[in-house]
């Protein structure tokens, strides 16, 4: 069973690799968080998570990176979605208040998404006057994917090929959660996506119209994206219901 204090070793190991992509030492964490711990100590607690299948080491002599099991367990342990800052906010009205209509506030959101995240974005929204419910798509920041060519490797071309496909991606958000749902690498059900993370949830006001989500590789800002990824879902769900200001 991880401890409190494990939990915050995983979760300095987490924001520090996200941030650098370098695997993370005990030094590198005892110097950076006041955790009161020694490093030694913290090797110690490193050598538990890693026997708990939560972090590994990707070669000798090297500092330890998390396993898509201590993402999960990380992202779970995030118990609130924080709250965007008010510039952020701010950004999001102005740049989304502009639309005129579904596809153009459904195009922004998906290109403002893309731009917050720097992950890929998608928008899956109802084509209005369609009585067949047949579903749209729009998409945005796929180059963000080639920038996280050190992440996913050989697995790149693979991941774009998938997006490609209006199917892959119609399934990627077909639960539409009320609230934020993260699928993480080997949870992917596409094969061609399980190096990868996807952060999506539902928007509406009383029954799910659409989702949207962002798709990057497993080192993502998990808590940014979330908050991005629930913010904008509230906007376009009030448009929906609303119609422009």
């Amino acid at each position: 069973m991880t401890t409190d204090r494990r939990l915050e070793i995983l979760r300095a190991i987490v924001d520090e690799y996200v941030e650098t992509q370098v695997p993370v030492g005990s030094k590198v964490i005892a110097d950076k968080r006041a955790l009161g711990i020694s490093p030694a100590t913290i090797r110690n607690e490193m050598a538990v998570l890693e026997e708990e299948g939560l972090i590994t080491q990707p070669h000798t002599s090297a500092g330890r990176i998390p396993t898509d099991a201590g993402y999960r367990l990380f992202v779970d342990k995030l118990s609130t979605v924080k709250p965007l800052s008010t510039a952020e906010r701010r950004a999001i009205e102005t740049f989304l208040g502009g639309a005129h209509d579904l596809d153009d506030v459904v195009k922004r959101s998906a290109k403002l998404l893309a731009d917050i995240t720097k992950q890929v974005a998608v928008v899956k929204y109802p084509n209005v006057g369609d009585s067949s419910g047949r579903q749209m798509m729009a998409i945005s920041g796929t180059a963000n994917l080639a920038r996280s060519g050190e992440d996913l490797g050989s697995t790149l071309s693979p991941i774009l090929e998938a997006l490609e496909e209006q199917v892959v991606l119609l399934r990627l958000l077909s639960d539409a959660h009320p609230i934020v749902h993260v699928t993480i690498g080997s949870e992917q059900q596409d094969a061609n996506l399980q190096s990868t993370s996807l952060v999506a949830v539902g928007y509406g006001t009383n029954t799910p119209l659409g989702s949207l989500g962002v798709l990057g590789p497993t080192r993502m800002d998990y808590a940014n994206s979330m908050a991005a990824v629930s913010a904008v879902a509230r906007y376009i769900g009030r448009f929906i219901s609303e119609g422009p200001k």
